[in-house]
């Protein structure tokens, strides 16, 4: 068996790791003309976490990252509403790393090259067309300029090329552009002097204006920490088209967010002081797609933002690209026909990851905060006469079974 992968992200080269270890043979086609190490920081899962430690790669990510320790949520003043170990801390055998989505790329781009070989990830290919017959797939893809560069030909064809999928934009025909709630996104990271534990993550405020602190790798110098910053906050109303793809992941203006940031007050961080010192830092609107009623027709299917992008809270639009990943090897492995593993493919995922999209809209387990800022927008005295733990607890743990990473801690919280 042989699958054609469009799309060289962490989901489609997770897969092709995956596809390796189970003897099927693979080759990745990725538009850019290199696969850099974009983007800023992302959290990591154990759920994950556990598959890539299975592929050989928990020594390398260790080395890149910082393993998780504490999550903390509050309101938008600092008041705590709710604070959990994580990771190893929570009772898990592996890790949740905080990490540079760049760096976890190149993790596990470093390992398909060595395993697959280096002629098993083309860059500069634009996926143009693909066709099914009875015996596989054929894919044509082009460079940026539209001349041909190779024609694939393979039993199944995986779409992990992300939110603007072309895969899923030839299988579900006049879609529309991605759906946006009229938040806007900045983030950044910088050099910074640890806070807290040190490798402590801080969600401050609710959906609608929030800001995320946590440290993603060792600085220059002892006591100093690669330190990735998020905020959110409201620039539409929701009912107009998002920004042109072109607009995607720009240079943000400091004109722009930092009558936002004004609105935080964090404990133990000067975050005024750590965004001003963020020498860049990028805008993106906070886009989702509708779950879809199906990923695969006959020989394609869809993985990871192809086919579920969703709002990035509760840390889990990679770890789901990964778990993705795993249940598609599995099911070719033991499917007596690859349309038959697709389908099975879709029926374990589709559901899960289309009720994690829904819950994320509403804030998934950071849905805690809006519920205590509904309640006390100006603050609270105790906690509990606000929003009892029994309720933080049912909202902050569902969202954990539902997105599958929950487990008995052993630690208390």
């Amino acid at each position: 068996m042989k699958a054609i992968i469009v799309g060289g992200g962490i989901g489609g080269l997770t897969t092709a790791l995956m596809l390796h270890e189970k003897g099927i043979a693979c080759e990745i086609y990725e538009q850019a003309d290199a696969i850099g190490e974009l983007g800023v920081g992302i959290n990591t899962l154990p759920h994950a976490i556990k598959e890539l430690k299975k592929l050989g790669l928990l020594e390398r990510l260790d080395a890149a990252a910082i393993r998780t320790y504490e999550l903390i949520y509050t309101n938008r003043l600092g008041q705590e509403i709710w604070r959990e170990p994580r990771g190893i801390e929570a009772g898990f055998d592996v890790p949740q790393f905080s990490i540079h989505r760049g760096r976890l790329q190149g993790v596990i781009r470093a390992a398909a090259t060595e395993r697959l070989g280096e002629g098993a990830i083309r860059t500069g290919c634009r996926l143009n067309a693909f066709a099914q017959d009875e015996g596989g797939v054929t894919a044509w893809f082009f460079d940026r300029n539209g001349s041909h560069v190779v024609t694939a030909r393979g039993d199944i064809l995986i779409g992990a090329d992300g939110i603007h999928s072309t895969v899923r934009g030839k299988l579900v025909r006049d879609e529309g552009p991605p759906c946006w709630n009229g938040l806007m996104l900045w983030r950044g990271a910088t050099e910074w002097p640890a806070f807290l534990t040190g490798r402590s993550m801080i969600v401050a405020g609710g959906l609608s204006a929030k800001m995320v602190v946590y440290p993603i790798a060792e600085g220059w110098r002892p006591g100093i920490k690669l330190t990735n910053w998020a905020v959110v906050a409201r620039i539409g109303d929701g009912a107009s088209p998002p920004p042109r793809k072109e607009d995607w992941s720009r240079p943000g203006r400091r004109e722009d967010l930092m009558p936002h940031v004004v609105r935080f007050s964090i404990p133990h961080l000067n975050v005024q002081k750590l965004i001003e010192a963020t020498p860049e830092f990028w805008e993106y609107p906070m886009c989702d797609r509708d779950p879809l009623p199906r990923w695969s027709h006959g020989r394609v299917t869809l993985l990871g933002d192809a086919a579920h992008p969703m709002y990035p809270v509760g840390s889990n639009g990679a770890s789901q690209a990964i778990l993705d990943a795993r249940c598609l090897a599995d099911e070719l492995a033991r499917a007596e026909h690859p349309m038959a593993a697709l389908h099975a493919y879709e029926a374990e995922r589709l559901p899960k990851t289309a009720e994690i999209v829904r819950s994320n809209r509403k804030g998934g387990p950071e849905g805690v905060i809006d519920a205590v800022e509904e309640r006390a927008p100006n603050g609270f005295d105790d906690i509990e006469k606000v929003l009892p733990y029994a309720e933080r607890e049912a909202i902050v743990r569902g969202y954990a079974q539902k997105a599958g990473f929950a487990q008995e801690q052993v630690k208390a919280a």
